[in-house]
């Protein structure tokens, strides 16, 4: 019998990483492939240019400097396309269920902590809940219909003023419609919330709300009486 392997499983490298991207990304932008070449061309004229301004010309440096001018090239064309795929990422979850959880799980950095688990959701609607604890206080996003979103949003505001005294509670609804964020704009909506509490503030209210989450689900619901199996009391 072979013996197993203990070595971890690679993830994929560099250039497949960018492959997928740059797939992915063509999806959404079909001119992607002559943005980056035209990009890469202009890193190189301007390298080559700025090797014929600086004296002493020579062929040597006219090359030197066309190769930094790609290198510059295929940076910007990263950088460029980075940026294209975030933006198609965005285009194509809009509107999914799901996808306020990717973006707070995700995109708010360390100052936040955030789940793509909803804390509250309807399973025959789909609408959900989430909710994110940083530096600007606590986050209650609402994904759905807002009319039906009402009573799973005020159940969480509450819990959080109730466990959280004095924290700014501040409530989003993701959608295209008026007072609502779009789910592009919803992370840099929550990340550019002022600061109002600590860190050490941050890590209370954080253990708070997540010891109350957890009473509540290991909380027993009771099951009744069921009326086919009771019986009348015996007489004494």
């Amino acid at each position: 019998m072979a013996a197993r392997s203990s070595a971890p499983d690679k993830g994929p490298g560099f250039f497949s990483q960018i492959k997928t991207l740059f797939r992915f990304t063509k999806e959404a932008y079909g001119w992607l492939p002559w943005l980056l070449v035209g990009i890469l061309v202009a890193g190189i004229g301007i390298g080559v240019l700025i090797g014929f301004l600086i004296p002493p010309v020579a062929i040597w440096s006219v090359i030197l400097w066309g190769v930094t001018g790609l290198m510059l090239g295929v940076l910007g064309a990263l950088m460029t396309m980075t940026r294209l795929s975030t933006t198609a990422m965005y285009k194509k979850i809009d509107g999914m269920p799901g996808a306020a959880g990717h973006v707070l799980s995700s995109s708010l950095g360390r100052s936040w902590q955030a789940s793509d688990t909803p804390v509250g959701v309807n399973p025959k609607t789909q609408e959900a809940v989430y909710r994110a604890v940083g530096r600007g206080g606590v986050v209650v996003v609402g994904e759905g219909a807002r009319g039906r979103l009402t009573r799973l949003v005020n159940e969480e505001r509450s819990k959080a003023q109730r466990v959280a005294t004095g924290v700014p509670v501040t409530v989003l609804y993701v959608g295209h419609g008026e007072d609502e964020v779009t789910i592009a704009k919803l992370g840099p909506t929550i990340k550019g919330l002022p600061k109002a509490i600590d860190k050490s503030t941050m890590a209370a209210v954080i253990k708070r709300l997540d010891s109350v989450s957890q009473s509540l689900a290991s909380m027993p619901i009771p099951k009744g009486i069921d009326p086919t199996k009771a019986r009348a009391p015996r007489p004494r």
